[in-house]
């Protein structure tokens, strides 16, 4: 199966009318949620993988993102309403069990949708996003992580965001990829193109932007901290891109205080683009982990670690 059989879908969910990249049949949905600045595209590499192993894949555009519904007000991005999309999405599925991918702020609402139960999850995976727990420990113990996260300050600002963003033809779209990237190959321009164009339609910027916003000046943070950190019992698999520029690898560690069945993997010398740098290996760790066997290892390059030698 090739990227070229992923197709497009028009989904009512939750109220708004979400674009959906879709790949493979049957009633068990892989829903992958994508994180900032990307959309759905960033899943093409995982989409055919998941749809081999039997699952009906689903790569939604977020609200805000691509060609889904952009509501205009900041409080449309809080994360109570993001969990209810999901919910929204799984159900207009009809599909009798869900595997829930997530990556960035994708992963934010994965903990948090398994976190609160919203609707049974088969299985969970988080790429590159930090249980909210960790990071909120990581926060307020020290500066590192705090400087590492200045962006999310910035973004309270109005307008001015948007401005730098969208100058110079989104040119600041496309070297987050590439300045963060360790593979500078894996984002080509025809790659970046994509995510310039799609942050250049008019009205995207600010409700990507919104999210940050919500979550910190809407207090979306503070609502959620303030019911607790349940452990989630979904086994879930953590997929770890070492050299991380926006997130330190020391906000995974302690996550297995808060998932009961915890796989976490680390990959060497790869950034925070993880499943668009490596793929490979992201596809491969979700191949054995889906397939409850064992998972292995990587070492250098992100590759995997021959554990026959």
């Amino acid at each position: 199966m090739t990227p070229a059989e992923i197709q497009s879908l028009r989904v009512q969910a939750n109220g708004l009318n979400f674009h959906v990249r879709s790949c493979g049949e049957g009633d068990r949905l892989a829903l992958f949620l994508h994180g900032f600045p990307e959309n759905s595209y960033s899943w093409r590499y995982q989409m055919p993988a998941l749809a081999e192993l039997g699952f009906r894949a689903w790569a939604p555009d977020l609200r805000g993102y691509g060609t889904s519904d952009k509501p205009g007000r900041m409080e449309d991005y809080a994360i109570e309403t993001l969990m209810d999309d999901v919910a929204g999405l799984i159900d207009a599925s009809g599909a009798k069990s869900t595997l829930l991918l997530s990556h960035d702020w994708g992963g934010a609402i994965a903990w948090y949708f398994a976190m609160r139960r919203i609707r049974p999850l088969e299985r969970l995976v988080i790429m590159n996003l930090p249980h909210p727990a960790i990071m909120t420990r990581v926060i307020r113990s020290g500066m590192k992580q705090r400087l590492r996260s200045w962006y999310a300050m910035f973004f309270q600002l109005p307008r001015l965001p948007e401005f730098l963003l969208r100058s110079r033809n989104a040119t600041a779209i496309a070297d987050m990829f590439r300045s963060m990237a360790i593979d500078k190959t894996r984002f080509p321009d025809e790659v970046l193109d994509v995510y310039r164009q799609a942050a250049l339609e008019p009205g995207a910027l600010t409700p990507m932007i919104n999210y940050y916003r919500a979550v910190v000046r809407g207090g979306g943070a503070r609502r959620q901290e303030s019911l607790g950190f349940p452990k989630i019992e979904v086994p879930t698999l953590m997929i770890w891109g070492e050299e991380d520029a926006a997130l330190d690898k020391t906000t995974t560690y302690g996550t297995d205080e808060f998932v009961s069945n915890l796989t976490l993997r680390y990959l060497p010398d790869v950034s925070h683009w993880v499943q668009q740098e490596a793929p490979e290996t992201v596809n491969a760790l979700l191949a054995a982990w889906l397939q409850d066997r064992e998972v292995p290892e990587c070492g250098a390059g992100g590759k995997l670690i021959d554990q026959s030698a």
